[in-house]
């Protein structure tokens, strides 16, 4: 079983579960999650996890993302996007510094309300199947954070924007919001995504050409392509423990500070073994002077 993170380059047409299948017949393993939900008409960046990799499926969701989005001002649909049906329409009258002050306006904290048609679930059922059968329900606004905004070109009724944000945001939504401040309607008319965390567009690899690396690392073994777990943790310093320490990673015990290379002691460091094998994050807790285990990579039985 390969274990590690491929940067998928999620193309338009495909849902993120279409991806994940696909990557399942191209690797030829069940255990394969997605990093969280890209929108079928959109494109991008989408960090797929492969084995034990799996385990930072939902730390990777909550990473703070980039966008490429192009606003469409002028009409508002029910997908808050172009794809679906047009729901109200009007003339783009507002000025360049108009959209321009409103769109950066929306920069810092943020109440966004859901949109229909998106994953989330209420009370078991998610709202996007809710919305195909008609029904609409009452969502909650929740807190999102809009760290920047680039305007990239402005050619009204048609705004190219780049969009730094947190976890959870609904560009869709912002794209709506905007044109509904502007008194003039707005949805999404595309999307890319460019960025989450620390994998970019750059380096992100389509599903054909997965397909053919693949292959050829079938004759050379060769998985350049797959991206060790530690990298999503690149941030936190590292620390590496003595051979002695070997029973206590293998038991997930806490590893006092005598057991540690190092002499100075982060909240929150990348811990390796003897060997310089990634084992996981652990918090120091200076009360008890010892590591605390947030999250072990390392299976048992690679522990020798």
């Amino acid at each position: 079983m390969i274990n590690g993170i491929v940067n998928v380059y999620k193309e338009k047409g495909f849902t993120s579960f279409d991806v994940v299948a696909k990557m399942r017949g191209i690797f030829h393993q069940k255990k394969i999650g997605h990093t969280g939900t890209l929108d079928p008409d959109a494109e991008g960046v989408l960090p797929v996890c492969l084995g034990k990799a799996t385990r930072v499926c939902d730390l990777l969701t909550d990473k703070d993302k980039e966008y490429e989005a192009v606003l469409l001002l002028g009409q508002e649909t029910d997908t808050q996007d172009i794809s679906g049906e047009v729901l109200n329409q009007a003339e783009v009258t507002c000025s360049l510094e108009e959209v321009r002050e409103v769109i950066l306006s929306f920069v810092g904290d943020y109440m966004q309300v859901p949109p229909m048609y998106s994953a989330l679930k209420v009370n078991g059922q998610k709202l996007c199947d809710l919305a195909r059968k008609g029904v609409t329900v009452e969502r909650q606004a929740r807190p999102v954070k809009i760290f920047d905004i680039e305007i990239l070109d402005i050619s009204l009724p048609e705004v190219r924007m780049k969009v730094h944000c947190s976890k959870g945001t609904y560009i869709r939504t912002l794209c709506q919001d905007i044109g509904t401040k502007l008194g003039c309607f707005g949805c999404m008319k595309s999307l890319l995504r460019t960025r989450v965390s620390e994998f970019t567009l750059d380096n992100a690899y389509r599903l054909s050409e997965l397909e053919e690396l693949v292959k050829k690392a079938g004759e050379t073994g060769d998985h350049y392509f797959v991206q060790s777990v530690d990298k999503v943790f690149l941030h936190y310093p590292a620390i590496s423990v003595k051979e002695e320490a070997r029973k206590m990673i293998v038991n997930g015990n806490r590893i006092p500070v005598s057991f540690v290379i190092e002499e100075e002691y982060p909240e929150t460091v990348r811990l390796y073994d003897s060997k310089k094998e990634f084992v996981g994050l652990y918090a120091y807790k200076q009360a008890e002077n010892d590591f605390k285990p947030i999250k072990i990579f390392m299976d048992n039985n690679e522990i020798h």
